[in-house]
């Protein structure tokens, strides 16, 4: 692989190379420390599995024998059996320890295994030509002739036993000195093995830092440097980057391409900013235009509330007096005449009243306080009891306290709750259900009637003002009252819709949020009502008898 494919390398290809070298590196010796570590666990096993109990059998084993030898001897000298139990329980003991010593070895132990086989020929060998011979004699001629026998018969036989169990150590002995000295060179190559490991991962290090160093690092600062260069103001400045990764030589050329970009919209920047400020201007002007005409909305409003309402009140009142004075006087068609004069009057003061209410909400205002709507809900009962009816029922359960302005909640249940009751069904005894739920950050409050109901098709025209759906002889106001309901719920930050899925009946929604720090679980209460009459009611803000929007076209 030549220098100049190396160079070519994307960062990522140089450390992931470095990377592998190393982790073969260190799989290399890994398994080589595996394996000399799996070799010393194996010495150390001989060493105390095998090794030792042999050692210990072959010691066990040469007692035996001399237990034998001691056991005749005794037996031999004073002829009484008792002496002989040592021989006997040496030749029970003899073979344990022969087969213990054979149950250790394995097929590698050759000498140590001839060197046993020779320890078992020598003591059968004597036990045949000496012991049995010399406890027969005992048995049958006595122990003098045994003692006879004993003084003119060789030891030579049972010092070769005893060599034969020297030789069977010295090889056992042999065989530890061996194993050991294997598991002490193989703790020697695991300790070399662990510190060839860390000589790699060493270098491995070492290279990796100076790869980062001069890839990445160095020319990382070189570009910063030429970026902030751009950064302040020097955007004709070629950025350039000719040394480090092919990543970041690419970044260089990217960064470059941005910065001509960059430089031939500035321009472009430049005259929208001129644009945006005329417009801001335009703007501006609008404003000052915009706060002009509220002012006169408001002098406007003044003039209603006060100058309009004096006029409208005389003529009012002088057509109520000649209607009295002259009722029946005239003929029917000057009684007709008078009473649209009277019904005229009365209607643009209530439409004046109304669209006052409607623009004073939000716009004077007492601020928001923590308001108890069960205890706004007594104070709409007391509002509707003369026009409620006997039969009427107005239950509640569940409402919240929020935060709002208690006048303008009062008006907004005064409305709805009045429409429920005005748009009744005939001989059907008006219900009026008001029940809230809490929905993750708002309460959602439903107003629910078994009135006439609203068609579908309605179901947004009922919250525009001055929007009738019945004819003004069939039920009375002016069309404004859902309009003030819908700008109250929307000032408190609500949104309210009509549930077009309910029948029969009516079913309106709206939401009120969350008061902040307090539980949503509201505790229970419901009341119910009763009141004299079928006609609505509006609060404080709307007048009497202002809405007629519910119901069907």
């Amino acid at each position: 692989m030549s220098l100049l494919s190396i160079r070519g390398w994307t960062l990522r290809g140089r450390i992931f190379a470095l990377c592998l070298a190393a982790g073969l590196l260190l799989g290399g010796l890994g398994v080589a420390a595996a394996i000399t570590a799996a070799n010393a666990n194996n010495a150390v096993d001989v060493v105390l599995d095998r090794a030792g109990p042999l050692r210990v059998a072959g010691q066990n084993l040469g007692t035996a024998l001399v237990d034998q030898e001691t056991g005749v001897r005794g037996y031999a000298i004073t002829g009484l059996p008792k002496n002989l139990e040592p021989y006997d329980n040496g030749v029970a003991v003899e073979r344990q320890q022969v087969e213990e010593i054979r149950r250790l070895l394995e097929p590698s132990d050759r000498a140590i295994l001839a060197s046993l086989e020779q320890v078992e020929r020598l003591a059968a060998t004597w036990r045949a030509e000496v012991a049995v011979p010399l406890i027969e004699t005992v048995r049958t001629q006595g122990a003098e002739v045994a003692q006879q026998r004993i003084e003119a018969t060789d030891t030579r036989d049972f010092d070769r036993i005893r060599a034969a169990i020297d030789t069977l150590q010295a090889d056992i002995l042999t065989m530890r000195e061996r194993t050991a000295t294997e598991a002490r060179e193989s703790s020697g190559n695991l300790v070399a093995v662990e510190i060839a490991a860390a000589i790699v991962i060493l270098v491995t290090g070492v290279l990796l830092l100076l790869l980062l160093d001069r890839l990445v690092s160095r020319p990382i600062v070189h570009l910063a440097g030429q970026i902030r260069k751009v950064a302040d103001g020097d955007y004709e400045r070629q950025i350039e980057s000719d040394y480090g990764s092919t990543d970041l030589v690419a970044l260089a050329e990217d960064v470059d391409r941005m910065r001509r970009q960059i430089s031939s919209e500035l321009s472009e920047v430049r005259l929208a900013r001129q644009q945006v400020e005329w417009i801001n201007q335009q703007l501006q002007s609008q404003a000052e235009e915009l706060t002009r005409s509220n002012r006169d909305l408001e002098q406007f409003a003044y003039v209603a509330s006060h100058d309009l309402q004096e006029p409208l009140r005389k003529v009012a009142s002088f057509c109520q007096l000649l209607q009295r004075r002259y009722a029946g006087q005239l003929d029917d068609r000057a009684d007709q005449y008078i009473g649209f004069a009277v019904d005229g009057a009365q209607r643009m003061q209530r439409l004046i009243n109304d669209l006052l209410a409607f623009s004073r909400i939000g716009r004077l205002t007492s601020g928001f306080t923590d308001v108890d709507l069960n205890r706004v809900l007594g104070d709409v009962r007391s509002q509707l009891e003369t026009r409620a009816g006997e039969d009427a029922e107005i239950t509640w359960s569940g409402l919240p306290t929020v935060e709002g302005e208690e006048p303008l909640l009062t008006t907004l249940f005064v409305n709805l709750v009045g429409n429920s009751l005005k748009f009744r069904r005939p001989d059907v005894p008006p219900v009026v259900t008001i029940t809230a739920t809490f929905d993750e950050k708002e309460w959602q409050i439903n107003v629910r009637d078994n009135g006439i109901g609203i068609e579908a098709e309605f179901a947004d025209k009922v919250f525009v003002i001055f929007q009738r759906l019945h004819a003004r002889d069939a039920y009375e106001g002016t069309g404004i009252g859902l309009a003030i309901v819908k700008k109250i719920v929307e000032y408190h930050g609500g949104r309210i819709w009509l549930d077009v899925d309910v029948s029969p009946g009516a079913s309106i929604w709206f939401t009120l949020p969350v008061m902040p720090g307090f539980a949503p679980v509201p505790a229970p209460e419901a009341a119910s009502a009763t009141g004299p009459g079928p006609d609505s009611v509006s609060g404080s803000v709307a007048p009497q008898g202002a809405d007629s929007q519910e119901g069907t076209a």
